[in-house]
């Protein structure tokens, strides 16, 4: 394990600091970044996260793929995960959150909207940056890409009629621009380009040099990372310092409702004897969240400056930080899913 790799809580909590000082230090130039966005898609941010998850596509061996369906249980514990457990679960934690706990604190029209921002993270999960915990907890890349693939597809069908159900309202419109995009940016073209880049790789039978290609990708995709962190965190600067308590609020629940799926998935995952390299990721993709889906539905729902957009963006600031606790958990338990196996 590299320099980076070993210290990487350190530089994303260096990142984290970095991000809001320089973002109420020189905010026009976070804001005139955060405009360079096409379907609420910011497109500084996508190629950072297209740095980060290339090497993993240049990973993916095309003609493993085919043997993926010898091993469902991994994809079947993401979808259930995924569409069956995890969007009623933060919709209950939201209710019993802001309408039980806290509700003495809280204006029941804020409170109607920060539950509204959860259950938008909790229906919408993670697309590109699954791809990056995949890698740091050495998961299959094969069985990754599947994974992510089979759960785009059906979110395509199934977002909408869940958000729909669990909001209360019957017209909510899937932004689907910013959806498709999302798809082809953080998939299909890293995809393309590092089946390219093995291809042209391999030409020579070379495996030597493939695994030489990898190694020097490594940094860059952890540069990716850290510097993504830095920009996100930069565009809600002045939101962190001036809301600090709301934010703090907010971000209780999504704690707690990403460590428990965690646990859920990971004891069933265990369970179900999965090799620690399809558990993993299986866990990572129920846990993360696809946050310019659920950040674009709550602005088009509820308004820029709603409390469901900032729910939704808490989600994006406490993502990074818990998913890599998460990795370090998956990483220091992967002898138990030996044993599972044996």
């Amino acid at each position: 394990m590299g320099l980076f790799e070993r210290y990487l809580s350190l530089w994303v909590a260096l990142c984290i600091v970095a991000g809001v000082v320089l973002g109420n230090l020189a905010p026009a130039l976070f804001v005139a970044v955060a405009q360079l966005e096409f379907a609420h898609v910011n497109l500084v941010v996508a190629l950072f996260i297209w740095v980060m998850i290339y090497p993993m596509m240049v990973q993916i061996d095309f003609s493993a793929i085919k043997d993926v369906g010898k091993k469902p249980k991994g994809l079947l514990l993401t979808l259930v995960i995924n569409w069956l457990i995890k969007p009623f679960t933060m919709a209950l934690l939201g209710w019993f959150f802001f309408r039980v706990l806290v509700a003495d604190w809280v204006d029941p029209q804020s409170a109607t909207e920060y539950i509204a921002g959860m259950i938008l993270l909790g229906v919408a999960p993670c697309t590109a940056m699954v791809f990056v915990w995949s890698q740091l907890t050495k998961g299959d890349p094969n069985y990754t890409l599947v994974q992510v693939s089979v759960n785009d597809l059906i979110m395509i069908f199934a977002f909408a009629p869940i958000a729909a159900f669990l909001l209360g309202v019957s017209d909510i419109e899937v932004p689907w621009e910013t959806l498709l995009l999302s798809v082809v940016l953080y998939v299909v073209l890293p995809l393309l380009a590092g089946a390219w880049t093995r291809r042209q790789l391999e030409k020579q039978g070379d495996t030597e040099r493939l695994n030489h290609f990898l190694q020097t990708l490594k940094p860059w995709s952890v540069l990716g990372l850290l510097a993504t962190v830095v920009l996100l965190f930069g565009f809600q600067a002045e939101t962190i310092i001036s809301q600090p308590e709301t934010i703090g609020l907010i971000a209780i629940p999504l704690l707690v409702q990403t460590y428990g799926i965690f646990v859920i998935a990971y004891a069933a995952a265990y369970w179900l004897r999965l090799p620690h390299n399809v558990a993993a990721p299986a866990c990572m993709i129920g846990t993360s969240n696809f946050f310019e889906l659920a950040v674009a539905v709550a602005i088009s729902l509820f308004g820029l400056h709603s409390g469901a957009a900032l729910a939704t963006v808490v989600g994006v600031l406490v993502e990074v930080p818990v998913m890599l606790s998460l990795v370090a958990i998956a990483n220091r338990t992967a002898h138990w899913f030996d044993r599972a196996e044996a």
